[in-house]
C-alpha cells in the first residue's frame, strides 16, 4: 500500500505500522487504565511477566506488584493522574508467573481525556544485581576495614600487659640485691612472662593470617584453661602487686566463644582491676560462671575504686574514654571488651559504685 496516496490510506498505513511497532518491539509496552489494570501489553512484556492473559488482564496491576514496592508505586500512579505530568525513570519490582523478582524502569504518560497511561519500560533486573553486588562488596570492605581496625587496637592494647609484666620484674631486678635462690624465682618469672607474651603474640599473628578476616572462629573453650593462660602471662603482675584471683565456675567451667576475644576479655579485665584497686589496698578478683534464662554468664567483681555510673552512663565502653586519673589509662580495653562480646551476638553490663567495687556481667549468646 503506498503511504503517500492521497486518498486517505496514510492514516491506514500507519495503523498498521504502529500495531507492527507495538508487537515486534523488544521494549515493554503497555497501556493501563485509570482504575488500575492493564488495557493492553506487547508480547515482549507478556514475555517478561510470564502470565497468561487472562490472569494480566483479569488482576490489577498492583497484584504483580512486589509488596515493599507498593505503596510507592501506587503514590506514583495516583500523582500522574492527578497532576498530568509525565513519569521518567520510575524503578520498581514486580513477580513473575515463576516466583522470580524482576526490576523494571517505567517511563509513563497520562491521557486524561482517554482515561490510560501509556508507559515503556526496560528490565534492569541485570543492572540491580550488579549494584547490590557492589553494595555487598563495598559494605564487606568497610566491615573489613573496621575489623582489621579492631585488631590492630586488640594487639597493641593486650600486647602492653605482657611487655609492662617483664618491665615490673627488670625494675625489681635494677632495685634489689638478691639471694641466688632469688635470682633463680626472678628467672622463673621470666620466663613465664615471656612465654605469656609469646602466646599473645602467635595468637594474633594467627588472627592475621587468616584468609577472611570477617570470619570469626568459634568453638567451646575451657574457662580454666583460658584464665590460667592469661595469668600465666601477667604472673609477675599478679605476684608484685599482691592480686588475688578467685574463680568459681561450678555452673559451667565451658563457653562457646572466640579463643582470642575470651582471652583479651580476662587479661583487659584482670588487669583494670589491678590497675585500679583502692589506693593501699590489694586488688581481689572474682570470677564466676551463672546460668539466667537459659544464657551462659561469666561474672568478673573486683573490689577496686569503681565507677560513677549515673555520670559515666552509656560512655563506659567508648572509644578512648578514660574515667580515672592514671597515666596509664588508655580507653582503649573496655572498648575492645564490648566489641568482642556484641560482635558474637553477647551484652555486657556493669554494676558500679565509687569506692564499692565494679561487677562486669558477660551474657555469651545462646
Amino acid at each position: 500500500m503506498d503511504c503517500h496516496s492521497k486518498n486517505g490510506n496514510i492514516y491506514e498505513t500507519t495503523s498498521f505500522n504502529m500495531e507492527l511497532f507495538f508487537e515486534l518491539s523488544l521494549d515493554l509496552f503497555g497501556v493501563a487504565g485509570f482504575d488500575g489494570y492493564f488495557k493492553r501489553i506487547n508480547p515482549a512484556l507478556k514475555k517478561v511477566l510470564g502470565y497468561p492473559d487472562e490472569i494480566l488482564y483479569g488482576r490489577p496491576i498492583n497484584s504483580f506488584v512486589h509488596q515493599e514496592d507498593l505503596e510507592a508505586t501506587v503514590e506514583t500512579r495516583n500523582y500522574i493522574i492527578s497532576d498530568g505530568t509525565p513519569l521518567l525513570n520510575f524503578e520498581n519490582r514486580y513477580i513473575t508467573h515463576s516466583g522470580d523478582i524482576i526490576w523494571l524502569s517505567w517511563t509513563s504518560v497520562p491521557a486524561k481525556e482517554e482515561g490510560l497511561i501509556y508507559a515503556v519500560a526496560k528490565n534492569i533486573t541485570h543492572k540491580k544485581k550488579l549494584e547490590a553486588d557492589r553494595n555487598a562488596l563495598i559494605a564487606k570492605l568497610t566491615q573489613s576495614n573496621e575489623k582489621l581496625k579492631e585488631l590492630t587496637f586488640t594487639t597493641s592494647h593486650d600486647l602492653r600487659s605482657p611487655v609492662n609484666n617483664l618491665l615490673s620484674i627488670f625494675s625489681i631486678l635494677e632495685e634489689s640485691r638478691m639471694e641466688p635462690s632469688e635470682i633463680l624465682e626472678f628467672i622463673e618469672l621470666m620466663k613465664h612472662s615471656t612465654a605469656g607474651l609469646k602466646n599473645t603474640l602467635d595468637t594474633y599473628v594467627d588472627n592475621l593470617s587468616q584468609k577472611d578476616v570477617l570470619t570469626v572462629l568459634v568453638e567451646q573453650l575451657d574457662l580454666h584453661e583460658v584464665m590460667g593462660k592469661v595469668k600465666n602471662s601477667i604472673k609477675s603482675l599478679i605476684e608484685i602487686s599482691n592480686t588475688k584471683i578467685m574463680a568459681d565456675f561450678s555452673a559451667t567451667d565451658q563457653v562457646k566463644f572466640n579463643g582470642a576475644y575470651l582471652e583479651s576479655i580476662f587479661l583487659n579485665m584482670f588487669t583494670n582491676s589491678i590497675k585500679y584497686a583502692k589506693p593501699g589496698s590489694h586488688a581481689i578478683i572474682m570470677v564466676s560462671t551463672r546460668i539466667s534464662n537459659g544464657s551462659t554468664q561469666l561474672v568478673f567483681e573486683d573490689n577496686g575504686i569503681g565507677f560513677d555510673m549515673e555520670r559515666i552512663g552509656d560512655k563506659i565502653f567508648g572509644f578512648r574514654e578514660t574515667f580515672h586519673n592514671n597515666a596509664d589509662s588508655k580507653g582503649i580495653g573496655l572498648y575492645l571488651v564490648h566489641n568482642h562480646v556484641t560482635s558474637l551476638g553477647g551484652k555486657i553490663d556493669i554494676e558500679s559504685e565509687p569506692n564499692n567495687g565494679t561487677r562486669f556481667i558477660i551474657t555469651f549468646r545462646k
